[in-house]
């Protein structure tokens, strides 16, 4: 029997430690946990409603669109202040565009490099200008005897990189081309949001900018320049990388149980639907079924609506994590979630996707639950969502309001449900005397990253590391990729 502990794992947002055991070359047991506290729902309390999407917001830099919309759907619901069409539709657009950037940031910047052989790029002598140039990003030399390893390339965990040099070489190219496109879509935010990060237009009841025909163009060309990249680069690389590693298409499969909240509103309900799936059985979504327990936590125990306090002495909790509950039952949310959840929706555009990808890449549906059938997940969101936000910018209509009065209500309680990158986000807030009595938040990390709950059943990602074969002078590498694949954001899952 051995023993790896990653910590931490790098190339994620915040603390995260995972712990594993071996046994017969495979992981047997794994455990994972956010190291530290912030205590945003404690922050809330007290304060004006109409503060929440802005301090909620600072939970994360990579998905604040997310938090911001949900914040002021909750409050939207509990001061009875629907926004109106048009501004759903922009809220789209800023969201879209923020999906977009993420998922390009988290295959390249952040998941990709478990899979190149950078070694073996350095070890080639070539003339080749843009191969050199290649190398030049990987290592400085700062003189004829010394090199300078540039981060985030090197020092790396050993482990079995492939021989395909070429097909490395040509993953690698992307990598700055992929901070580019990331750059185009955080200008995207910017153009109907203000700024980005933490967005300033998205408000309860609406947006608040009224974009020019202009500002829309310029929004369309980068659109435009997104959606060539995603079909000509990103998802390609993501097909070619899962040929390259065949064992995870089968490997990291977890639960087999998803959830998803529903997302992109439109005039006839969401674009992408909300329900879950378990053992190819698609339910629609009862929000009363929605629970988050502390047993392996550090909290004392609270009521259900109530702000759990930390209790960091508690005997046997090993996460500052909290443990999201469906029905009693743990779920895995994200792109993968809500692309299973869509095609047994019977939502035509992703099963005509899915069912085409499938069969060029000559692989059975139930690659997808697995490692790299989040990966693909993700690209395929992406094509998907650049593809349709081209139709909610069509609908938009400058000269229009995008946003509701504002009608003060002095008491009153709501949710906001919705899909941040990650997966399923979700804000409570109860309201009295005009102030914030309590604020609750359930994030995608927080449902991914779940310790065990009280039935002692494991989160999803610890039910996805068990049975992973590890190589005997193992550094983690096997664990990191399948954690990975889940996009880990701790600093929202500790919120």
């Amino acid at each position: 029997m051995g023993k790896v502990t990653i910590d931490p794992v790098t190339r994620v947002e915040g603390h995260l430690r995972v712990s594993t055991e071996t046994k017969g070359g495979t992981i047997h047991q794994a455990r994972v946990a956010g190291e530290m506290y912030r205590g945003f729902e404690q922050i809330l309390a007290g304060r004006d409603p109409l503060d929440a999407p802005v301090i909620t917001q600072r939970i994360c830099g990579v998905c604040p669109v997310s938090h911001a919309i949900a914040s002021s759907r909750c409050v939207e619901n509990a001061l009875e202040l629907p926004p109106p069409l048009s501004g759903k539709l922009l809220r789209n657009l800023i969201l879209g565009a923020n999906f977009l950037q993420s998922h390009i940031l988290h295959f390249y910047q952040l998941s990709a490099l478990d899979f190149l052989n950078i070694e073996g790029i350095l070890s080639l002598k070539t003339r080749d200008p843009q191969l050199q140039e290649l190398k030049g990003w990987v290592v400085q030399e700062l003189d004829s005897n010394r090199i300078l390893p540039a981060a985030p390339f090197l020092p790396r965990l050993k482990g079995d990189y492939p021989a395909d040099l070429s097909w490395t070489q040509n993953l690698l190219s992307h990598y700055l081309q992929a901070l580019d496109m990331r750059r185009k879509a955080h200008s995207m935010i910017a153009l109907l949001g203000g700024k980005v990060p933490h967005v300033a237009s998205i408000v309860p009841g609406g947006v608040t900018c009224t974009p020019t025909y202009g500002e829309l163009e310029a929004f369309r060309g980068h659109l435009y320049i997104l959606r060539r990249f995603i079909e000509s680069v990103y998802l390609p690389d993501v097909m070619a990388t899962a040929k390259q590693f065949p064992d995870y298409t089968r490997l990291g499969t977890g639960l087999r149980r998803f959830l998803a909240f529903g997302a992109f509103p439109e005039a006839e309900g969401d674009w992408l639907p909300s329900g879950t799936v378990d053992s190819r059985s698609f339910s629609s979504l009862r929000e009363g079924e929605i629970r988050e327990e502390t047993a392996y936590s550090w909290y004392v125990d609270a009521p259900e609506q109530e702000t759990s306090l930390p209790d960091p002495e508690k005997e046997g909790a090993y996460s500052w994590i909290k443990a999201p509950r469906y029905g009693g039952k743990a779920c895995e949310v994200g792109p993968l979630a809500r692309l299973i959840v869509a095609y047994h929706a019977g939502q035509p555009s992703v099963k005509e996707m899915v069912d085409d990808c499938m069969n060029r890449l000559r692989l059975n549906h139930s690659a997808l639950k697995s490692v790299f059938g989040r990966h693909l997940a993700r690209a395929l969101e992406a094509q998907l969502l650049a593809r349709r936000m081209e139709v909610w910018l069509d609908q938009i209509d400058p000269e229009t309001s995008h946003v509701a009065e504002y009608v003060p209500r002095s008491q009153g309680s709501g949710s906001g449900l919705i899909e941040a990158p990650r997966g399923a986000l979700g804000h409570w807030i109860t309201i009295a005397e005009g102030r914030i009595a309590t604020y609750q938040c359930m994030v995608p990390s927080t449902w991914n990253f779940s310790p065990m709950g009280g039935r002692k059943d494991p989160g999803p990602v610890e039910s996805a590391l068990l049975g992973t074969p590890v190589a005997r002078d193992s550094q983690g590498l096997e664990a990191a990729r399948v954690v990975r694949s889940f996009d880990p954001c701790i600093a929202c899952a500790v919120h």
